[in-house]
């Protein structure tokens, strides 16, 4: 009679959470990197037209995100360089600059929210073509791009949160050499195998030692 463990096998436990780690840094590094990119380029794009009386005339203004709030463009730069700096840290710095991430992400969709129907922008600069402090914008309207940059924080906030979950099974820059020194850290000589111990005999295996010791 086959005998039959409910004791999950070592190996394809191992397995499953190296595929989950490379799956969720490909996500996280995909939509960091993509929601950086989108909040930077909304920023750059018209929020808000409309126009001014000057002079008995109608003078159309317009507002780029930029002149409505620089918070997006910023927090995508911080985005990035907390991307990057996920894999130059490691434990609890990892975990502090994933939390840098997320945070960077929700304060771009935030701030695009909220200058999504902001016409201050544009009454500075109807009281600067005017030279008067009370003309106000009419007829003022707003495009799609404050949404667009609120998407991309979205992105962010998600790569954010991935690290905060796997990002302890990522990887980090390599640790072996010495710093300062450029020599090789010492191997450490591998423990001995207990038989009795199913996890000692794969990792020999995977070593490619004979657990056996013949």
């Amino acid at each position: 009679m086959e005998y039959v463990t409910a004791v999950p096998h070592p190996r394809s436990e191992a397995a499953a959470t190296e595929r989950s780690g490379r799956r969720s840094l490909a996500i996280a590094l995909l939509f960091g990197a993509l929601g950086a990119a989108v909040a930077l380029l909304a920023s750059r794009q018209r929020w808000a037209a409309g126009t001014a009386t000057v002079a008995g005339g109608a003078f159309p203004l317009t507002a780029k995100g930029s002149d409505v709030t620089g918070v997006p463009a910023a927090l995508a730069i911080v985005g990035l360089a907390a991307l990057v700096a996920v894999f130059a840290v490691r434990k609890a710095g990892r975990f502090l600059v994933s939390g840098l991430l997320a945070l960077s992400g929700a304060g771009i969709a935030a701030a695009a929210l909220l200058g999504a129907s902001d016409g201050s922008a544009l009454d500075e600069k109807a009281a600067t073509a005017s030279g008067d402090t009370s003309v106000t914008v009419d007829a003022l309207t707003h495009t799609g791009w404050p949404y667009v940059a609120a998407a991309g924080g979205v992105l962010i906030l998600v790569a954010g949160l991935l690290a905060l979950r796997y990002g302890r099974l990522w990887p980090a820059m390599s640790g072996r050499y010495e710093r300062g020194t450029g020599t090789p850290r010492p191997r450490r000589a591998p423990k001995p195998v207990d038989p009795d111990r199913p996890e000692d005999i794969w990792k020999a295996l995977d070593r490619g030692e004979d657990p056996t010791g013949a």
